[in-house]
């Protein structure tokens, strides 16, 4: 008895102060954050749903809403066969698209990605007998999107690609997306309003591949001017994405007011408290160098609250707002106070327009040295505490909570960033991945609400975010060798023995990068071309210097001549070898050859690192004919590349730039566009500020840019030698931008929007070609790996970047060619 009372007695204790012994504190100041939809609208969108996912079949599914089904703040769905019907309900629209998509998964052996779905199901539906299957989420909330992936991947989408991710989001659980589609519309009503022209907002919005960087106030101008049609037709299509996340049962995240304002600021408010904030990624003061108004001047409360009342009028309110002053930007005081006073002035601008407002910030900030713990505990206690959510941006490789003791008591979510720029090259860390939610969770005083997925670019790597996003329902980890061949039997619809041990291998190379072990690699034919590395152990920032530089952020292309991976390239060429073994039985699977022609290009890809090697030791001997062989190696692996990207819709150019021009309304607007589409995924600046930071592997971009640039740099090599010159690197960066990279986004060739050449038969052709010449690739690499410590105390340069991210002593392989 006295046990039952003490327990009793604890669990009083519990419920009074909201303490969840599962994974933190729930916060009361969260719990009005709900869909704003009926149980009744969010059936119907749910029906609709599974209609455009089933067709016809959708009719054996019956599904409903009940806000009153499991516990409260959590999302459950149940699922139970009744009279030959799949019965599906849930707390949400969000909890029964899960459980429908739990069952498309582990009882249909289905699958919907970003490349496309396979959906065959069974002419007889597996059944459930009662009582049937219940789940409920771990977590309140599950996010989705970087700020920088509305540009980097979903720049052009329009609204038939909008509905579809839409679906996509759902499926997987998602219910807190980023919504920033149309906020320059609203920007623009509100400026106009208080005295500023189009010309000051030309000026002040970026271009439409560029909106990301502007609105976080790192650039200015570049690649607009942004049009009026644009604003007007993103505005129509807000209203379009807003309504339908709100009909699932999704709480939608709306853009805040930073600070960041138009130059023209400091003319028409004069007293007004402007800084001018320092250059982001030598952009210089034509484009960068933004305006930042004091987060405690009258106007900024006028103009962030407007802003809100303004969307508000506009689209509704749901109460979340992203809000980001300091991105990959240094404030101009590190003192507390001033810190505090800069929180405190956007909360309060936000609570202006809305008081219930919810403050949702990005952590990645807090990786920066100059955010230490005085600096960070004065920004996050300055706001009351749950009225602000912090996104741990990096959680799987560089988590802030467990620096910071749970962000100070405010509450956050566990986020996976996983990609840098929308890159695409195969890479992942599902063990950490599948850990680190739990180390979260249970880290004392744990104040994680959820889980996230937070990637600059998207389109890629899709085994990775499968597996993250359900660490929603998990209750504990997982074993990634069994989960893997369950992923692959849904992904193909069917087992297969050669393509599950492709992805047994891939899952313990390619996907189990650790840190603990040495950094993410570099490869080999993405990045323009050097004949001398640069200190590997540089790192990407922005606001100092160039793309070159980067070891940090993963999936980014740091540069070629200094290669690093953490697999044996055996493995992955032995996986490469059974999906070509594979492709007899499901050659007809379309996301199978989306997978063959993604895992040959890859393996292509490290081809290529042994090629430029033998390139750089020909040239060094000053042997001409070596080097020509080698060059020519190269050039054609590159010719190849580019005819394998073909045959697949996935890996086309032409979608990228047609989808740009498929928003213009006239002959500027096109060039417009097409320049920005184009600079992007290349030069990203009018110089190559941070060239190929956003690179992509695309039929067309090498023959036109990868390929021209690489003959170039071969052409100039053979010159060197002939004429006894020496290499100049800053002559070559020069003339290679002249010469290819910025024709290249001046150009306006078209490219095929449809595929050409059988994927299957063209790897079957490559593989037998280059698959002979790789026997020594683990050898040479093994020869060509040394063990680097990173001592951040031996170089003050790299100390003000590294400290951000590392430890000391962190161990790196470095390819020493």
């Amino acid at each position: 008895m006295m046990i039952y009372q003490q327990i009793l007695v604890i669990s009083l204790f519990v419920c009074i102060l909201g303490f969840n012994p599962v994974n933190g504190v729930e916060f009361e100041t969260l719990k009005h954050l709900k869909a704003k939809t009926s149980a009744e609208i969010q059936t119907e969108a749910v029906k609709d749903l599974i209609k455009r996912v089933l067709g016809s079949r959708s009719s054996e599914f019956n599904v409903t809403v009940d806000f009153n089904l499991g516990p409260q703040g959590k999302d459950t769905y149940k699922i139970v066969t009744e009279n030959g019907v799949q019965k599906i309900s849930g707390s949400t629209g969000v909890a029964v698209a899960m459980g429908f998509y739990y069952y498309i998964k582990y009882y249909c052996n289905g699958q919907f990605t970003w490349a496309g779905q396979q959906v065959n199901l069974p002419v007889n539906l597996p059944t459930i007998p009662s009582p049937g299957i219940t789940k409920t989420t771990i977590d309140r909330f599950r996010y989705y999107q970087n700020v920088c992936t509305v540009s980097y991947s979903l720049a052009w989408l329009n609204w038939t690609r909008w509905e579809r991710h839409i679906d996509w989001m759902v499926l997987q659980g998602i219910n807190l997306p980023l919504a920033f589609t149309g906020q320059e519309a609203i920007f623009q009503r509100v400026y106009m309003n208080l005295g500023y022209s189009f010309q000051d907002l030309e000026e002040h919005f970026g271009g439409p591949a560029f909106l990301a960087w502007a609105r976080m106030g790192n650039i200015r101008g570049w690649g607009g001017p942004l049009p009026t049609a644009w604003i007007t037709d993103k505005l129509v299509l807000q209203h379009k994405i807003l309504n339908r996340m709100r009909s699932l049962g999704m709480i939608p995240v709306l853009p805040g007011f930073a600070g960041h304002v138009p130059a023209a600021t400091t003319r028409l408010y004069p007293s007004a408290n402007v800084t001018r904030l320092s250059q982001w990624g030598r952009f210089g003061s034509n484009y960068s160098e933004t305006y930042l108004l004091d987060f405690q001047d009258p106007l900024f409360k006028k103009i962030g609250s407007s802003f809100i009342k303004e969307m508000q009028n506009e689209f509704g309110v749901d109460h979340v707002y992203n809000a980001d002053s300091f991105n990959e930007m240094t404030p101009r005081s590190s003192e507390a106070s001033y810190l505090a006073s800069a929180s405190r002035g956007v909360y309060e601008a936000m609570i202006e327009g809305d008081p219930q407002a919810i403050w949702l910030m990005q952590g990645w900030l807090f990786l920066s040295s100059f955010w230490g713990p005085t600096q960070t505990e004065a920004l996050l206690t300055a706001v009351p505490k749950g009225r602000m959510i912090i996104l741990d941006l990096y959680s799987e490789l560089r988590p802030i909570y467990s620096q910071t003791k749970s962000y100070y008591g405010q509450p956050y979510i566990w986020c996976m960033l996983h990609n840098f720029g929308g890159t695409m090259e195969l890479y992942g860390a599902l063990d950490l991945v599948n850990k680190g939610p739990f180390t979260g969770r249970n880290f004392v005083n744990s104040t994680m609400i959820g889980t996230g997925i937070t990637p600059e670019g998207i389109f890629q790597n899709e085994v990775v975010y499968e597996f993250m996003n359900e660490n929603a329902w998990r209750t504990e980890p997982r074993n990634i060798s069994q989960w893997i061949s369950e992923y692959a039997q849904q992904r193909y619809g069917q087992f297969d023995i050669n393509a599950n041990k492709a992805w047994q291998i891939l899952q313990r190379s390619v996907y189990a990068y650790n840190l603990s072990e040495k950094f993410h690699g570099k490869d080999g034919f993405i990045k323009r071309p050097k004949i001398k590395p640069r200190l590997t152990t540089s790192v990407y920032n922005c606001s100092d210097g160039h793309a070159d530089f980067d070891v940090v952020f993963l999936t980014r292309r740091p540069d070629i001549s200094n290669p690093t991976i953490w697999y044996k390239p055996s493995d992955l060429y032995q996986a490469w070898e059974y999906m070509v073994m594979a492709s007899a039985q499901l050659k007809t699977n379309q996301l199978f050859r989306y997978d063959l022609v993604d895992i040959t290009r890859n393996s292509l890809q490290v081809i290529s690192m042994k090629m430029y090697s033998d390139i750089l030791a020909a040239y060094k001997i000053k042997n001409i004919t070596a080097l020509q062989n080698a060059g020519d190696k190269l050039i054609k692996l590159l010719t190849d590349v580019d005819l394998l990207l073909a045959s697949d819709t996935h890996f086309l150019l032409s979608n990228w730039i047609g989808d740009a021009l498929s928003w213009a309304t006239d002959v500027v607007e096109g060039a417009l566009y097409e320049y920005n589409a184009r600079n992007q995924i290349t030069l990203w600046g009018p110089d190559g500020q941070i060239v190929d930071y956003a690179s992509k592997q695309w039929a067309g971009l090498f023959m036109d840019y990868y390929k021209p640039r690489w003959q170039l740099f071969i052409d100039t090599l053979i010159n060197c030698v002939k004429t006894g010159e020496k290499f100049n690197s800053q002559t070559f960066a020069s003339d290679v931008l002249t010469k290819v990279e910025r024709p290249f986004t001046l150009s306006n060739k078209m490219y095929p929007r449809t595929p050409t050449g059988d994927s299957v038969s063209i790897v079957s052709k490559l593989y037998s070609y280059y698959r002979p010449s790789t026997k020594e690739h683990d050898k040479f690499y093994k020869n060509h790996v040394k063990s680097s410590k990173i001592s951040t105390e031996k170089n003050k340069n790299l100390d003000k970047h590294l400290s951000r991210y590392w430890n000391e002593n962190v161990v790196q392989m470095q390819i020493d060619l």
